[in-house]
């Protein structure tokens, strides 16, 4: 078992700039590609990684120190400091849980496609950290490595299933075929975006106007324009925190670049994934008769999107107000705060692309990740202390925004029963599949009739 794991832990640690290509070329074989197809596949994807990360810097150092400046313009006096997902990640992976969370998962994937159970292949390792947290989390409630691993399987099966749930809006919405998203954190705000949705169509109003990037523009012509769009939020940011003409126009420059440039990343990622997906739907659906797969990607290809890039950033002054308003927050948004948009990545797609629908429902998701991590504060800082986590400097207490997990948290309170705990997550599991189930039932009656 150790040199498996030695093996997995030599993977994950090649990083995924190098490793992404790699996993798609190997796909790309198993699929029946040619060589150079499956080549010229994982290097395209590969690139549109490397250009997607090279433009999603952008908010890091331009809306980073923004995120700063507001934070103390804010003056929030809280005992817990958001260390941003590395920590998250970093303690994740090394507890006991953690070290065998990769081929874990995996198996666990596998066992859910040869049982037709899903029709997502997960090839986002990187972002396993996810299972490993909820993992970690039940076994420090229960002192249980087994009960940890079973959370961590609970977690994956979840996440499969509602990646399967919102694959067709995933395609549809962001243009990218044949994928879905499996990411631990992104796929549990799906069932959250699901019901506001249902809510949304029966206030009068809402369900017959869609205020999408499409009637922006048509209503603001120039001005509505993604470039324009992001030239004015990056201005008025500026202006919010007291930047100079010079910094003011450089951030406006900045976000206007964010919104023309992601999307066309997205673009080469799809060029690459395009072969894979016919490759596979083609290799898999001879093998299961009636059956549609989905490569598994990260949430970050859905962040192309203009209404995900708008909301995420309107999120940030929003969130820091909720911070000081909520009752039972303990959290200072800092690491997480600049990346808003990820914690709205499947909102736009749920919500099909609608603006306010999208900014309302990730206002109320934040709320929810801001009392959650503040729950999770305790157990993170206790875990970081004792895998000798670097704390933020003036840090006592430390937690981050990208745990504010609802399955972890759901599970966590389950796991404090014990026995009894481990049943009731079994059981919401088996309820989670039934769901899915009977939604793919009622989607083919309604194709049919």
């Amino acid at each position: 078992m150790d040199w498996v794991l030695k093996i997995f832990d030599y993977i994950s640690g090649l990083g995924s700039t190098f490793m992404l290509p790699v996993i798609i070329f190997i796909v790309g074989l198993i699929f029946r590609l040619r060589v150079s197809q499956a080549l010229r596949a994982g290097i395209t994807v590969g690139i549109g990684f490397v250009g997607l990360n090279l433009v999603l810097n952008l908010i890091w150092n331009y809306v980073g120190p923004v995120t700063n400046l507001l934070v103390e313009k804010f003056d929030l006096n809280l005992s817990v400091v958001d260390a941003g997902w590395a920590a998250a990640a970093g303690v994740a992976f090394a507890t006991r849980v953690g070290a065998v969370i990769i081929p874990f998962i995996i198996l666990v994937n596998l066992v859910m496609l040869l049982t037709r159970q899903t029709r997502t292949v997960n090839i986002d390792i990187w972002n396993y950290w996810h299972f490993a947290f909820t993992g970690a989390v039940i076994m420090t409630i229960t002192g249980s490595f087994w009960y940890g691993l079973l959370g961590a399987a609970a977690h994956c099966v979840i996440a499969l299933k509602f990646a399967d749930v919102s694959a067709e809006r995933v395609q549809k919405e962001i243009g990218l075929p044949g994928i879905s998203i499996a990411q631990g954190f992104a796929i549990t705000t799906v069932p959250i975006y699901l019901l506001l949705d249902k809510l949304y169509d029966k206030i009068p109003g809402m369900g017959k106007v869609k205020i999408d990037s499409a009637f922006i523009q048509k209503k603001l012509k120039f001005i509505g324009e993604p470039i324009m769009i992001g030239l004015i939020l990056g201005i008025l940011m500026g202006v919010s925190v007291g930047y100079d003409l010079k910094m003011t126009g450089e951030l406006g420059i900045a976000m206007a670049a964010l919104m023309m440039l992601l999307p066309r990343m997205v673009k080469v990622i799809m060029e690459g994934l395009i072969p894979i997906s016919d490759a596979a739907k083609s290799f898999l659906e001879k093998r299961f008769k009636g059956s549609e797969f989905h490569i598994g990607m990260d949430s970050a290809v859905t962040l192309g999107h203009t209404n995900t890039i708008t909301v995420g950033i309107l999120l940030i002054p929003i969130t820091l107000l909720l911070a000081f308003i909520l009752p039972g927050n303990t959290t200072l948004p800092l690491g997480d705060l600049a990346a808003t948009a990820f914690f709205v990545a499947m909102a736009t797609p749920i919500h099909r692309g609608d603006f306010l629908r999208t900014l309302i429902s990730g206002t109320i998701v934040m709320g929810i990740v801001l009392l959650i991590s503040s729950y999770f504060a305790p157990t993170i800082t206790a875990s970081a202390i004792e895998t000798g986590f670097n704390f933020p400097e003036g840090a006592n207490n430390i937690t981050a925004l990208s745990a504010g997990n609802l399955v972890a948290f759901i599970f966590a309170l389950c796991a404090r029963l014990k026995w009894a705990g481990v049943a009731v997550i079994a059981v919401l599991t088996g309820l989670v599949l039934f769901f899915a189930r009977d939604r793919k039932k009622k989607a083919a009656e309604q194709a049919a009739g």
